[in-house]
């Protein structure tokens, strides 16, 4: 059975083409800083390095999700940008509250202060734009 999209609920069109990037390049970015953290320093900070690159698979898996565009590609996308969500809201209260819990910052520290808080403010557009293309549009 082929997967098909109505049309005005593809997540891969318009502003969700700028979406898909903003998480390639982060995925990049997030994936290129952990493998060097894990690879050269791991035991620094290990916690640190190793939720940076859970983020990083979440990028990419997100983009996936939200390229492949049908209700398979949207439940996934949805997992990503929920778990991102709970995930820099939770690390990000945790580096204010007890700092010595992360000696070194992930991308999520302090909601992703040294990303410029995209880190925080892409799992709310993710899910608003999955929220914004659910239904046909008239």
């Amino acid at each position: 059975m082929v997967e098909t999209e109505t049309p005005g609920r593809v997540t891969n069109s318009g502003p969700g083409r700028l979406l898909i990037a903003v998480y390639l390049i982060f995925a990049i970015a997030a994936t290129s800083r952990a493998g060097l953290q894990l690879a050269t320093k791991f035991d620094e900070a290990p916690v640190a390095y190793l939720l940076s690159a859970l983020a990083a698979l979440i990028y990419i898996v997100a983009a996936v999700g939200l390229a492949r565009a049908g209700q398979a590609g949207r439940r996934i996308a949805l997992a990503c940008c929920s778990v991102e969500l709970v995930g820099v809201l939770g690390v990000g209260v945790l580096s204010l509250v007890d700092a010595e819990l992360f000696p070194d910052e992930t991308v999520w520290s302090q909601f992703g202060s040294g990303y410029g808080y995209i880190p925080l403010v892409l799992p709310v557009l993710g899910l608003l734009w999955l929220w914004r293309t659910r239904h046909p549009h008239p």
